[in-house]
């Protein structure tokens, strides 16, 4: 079964971010990140399933799977969940980042 690979609008503003901190930073590397990256998520397109749980799947109601992309300190997460014949990659974050917390675990 093939799916559908859907960028929800939380996730395409977390790789503008990144794409301009990289093109700030490395700006040689920026275009290759950006386009491995898309490479990355266009392969959820076949058995994403095959991509472990997140933590954040512990604290939300959705089922949350991770793509990891990137080496050491470029690292990245991909957040997604599959939705009958569809994935929606929900967030893509630095892995250093802080994991997610739902609104309701946060107080």
């Amino acid at each position: 079964m093939k799916y559908r690979v859907i960028i929800q609008r939380p996730a395409a503003r977390d790789i503008d971010e990144a794409y301009q901190w990289i093109a700030e930073h490395a700006p040689g590397s920026a275009m290759k990140w950006f386009n491995g990256l898309e490479a990355a998520i266009q392969t959820l397109e076949n058995l994403p399933q095959r991509c472990p749980l997140a933590e954040e799947s512990r604290v939300f109601d959705a089922e949350i799977r991770q793509l990891i992309y990137g080496k050491r300190v470029g690292t990245y997460r991909v957040l997604f969940t599959v939705v009958q014949d569809a994935v929606h990659i929900l967030h893509v974050r630095h892995g250093r980042r802080r994991r997610l917390r739902s609104r309701k675990s946060s107080r």
